[in-house]
């Protein structure tokens, strides 16, 4: 091993060891965290597909994960087959993914201001699929995508530490063999360098717009997820999600390394993982539910300096190596 990995494998080390022994002395909250930070990842894949991939900051996610879940838990509850409800969902966020596309390319709108307005008609939208603010599922004791695993009589949160892994599994899968292709190969170099996309004849605009469906399908495939996780979907619930989409994204990229893409897909998923672990863990040391939302964006400023951090420390280790001149 090189000198210069030494403290990125430490860290990456010091990271494990800290995750064995909270599992050890918290088993329950640790696997609740981990199966939600699981669903999470998903999530955190659309919000990856966006803001490296295609270099665009897309606020859409943050009405599609409502959407999603809004769409599955009425469904379910109108007695329709979970897994059919959270296909609908997947189809719904590519639907939202569209649209905030057509805005930015076809009208020009800026990607920002695409994606605040795609999320405020959302909030309307989400309220007529549900019919009022909350929908609950536990009451109407209704089937889910984590029923069939429920009558081997697992812990309560292992069903969808099950799910979890296998969606995400199958997902990195495509994810890596799709951007892979000619096509795939097109969005990533979109979201590179434009202007030599152009030059090769390639539609950026088609381009853009299939990377934002893509990634507004997984967020509201992981809303779906999440609300049959939870028992219910909320209108408040997408709140917040591109900032912990952000910070799972920095994290896992921080801990786990960018060498290879398909690095970069497992590492997005160890660090929505970390994310909801660290969650977890504060929230049972005693932090208050009022100071969340400080500690969250506490958390995301701290992550996104991570990089510059780790650059400095790497340039400061360099500088005490190099032998002095004579």
């Amino acid at each position: 091993m090189k000198k210069d990995n030494i403290i990125p494998w430490a860290v990456k080390a010091a990271a494990g060891i800290a995750m064995i022994l909270l599992w050890i002395k918290l088993p329950v909250i640790m696997t609740g965290a981990v199966s939600l930070g699981l669903l999470w990842a998903i999530m955190v894949l659309g919000v990856f597909i966006t803001y490296r991939v295609l270099d665009i900051a897309d606020l859409t996610v943050e009405g599609t994960i409502v959407l999603g879940a809004s769409v599955a838990a009425r469904m379910i509850t109108a007695g329709f087959n979970p897994f059919l409800a959270t296909g609908m969902a997947f189809i719904s966020g590519l639907a939202a993914g569209l649209i905030t596309g057509i805005l930015h390319t076809k009208l020009r709108i800026p990607a920002l201001l695409s994606g605040i307005l795609t999320l405020t008609a959302l909030y309307s939208i989400n309220l007529r699929v549900m019919g009022r603010p909350n929908t609950p599922l536990l009451p109407f004791k209704v089937p889910s995508v984590f029923t069939p695993f429920e009558k081997f009589n697992l812990p309560p949160s292992v069903p969808s530490l099950i799910v979890g892994v296998v969606l995400l599994a199958a997902l990195v899968a495509l994810l890596y063999w799709f951007f892979g292709t000619e096509l795939g190969s097109a969005v990533r170099a979109t979201g590179s360098n434009p202007n030599m996309v152009r030059a090769q004849g390639i539609n950026t605009s088609a381009m853009i717009i299939l990377g934002l469906m893509l990634s507004n399908g997984l967020v509201g495939l992981a809303g779906a997820l999440i609300a049959q996780h939870q028992t219910f979907a909320d209108i408040t619930m997408g709140m917040g999600s591109i900032v912990i989409g952000l910070a799972s994204l920095i994290i896992g990229e921080v801990l786990f390394g960018t060498k290879s893409f398909k690095n970069t897909l497992i590492s997005v998923i160890f660090g929505a993982v970390v994310y909801r672990v660290i969650i977890a863990v504060v929230i049972k040391l005693g932090l208050a539910a009022n100071d969340l939302k400080l500690f969250v964006s506490a958390t995301v400023t701290l992550a996104l300096t991570l990089p510059m951090a780790q650059a400095n420390l790497r340039t400061l280790v360099k500088s005490l190596k190099r032998p002095e001149r004579r």
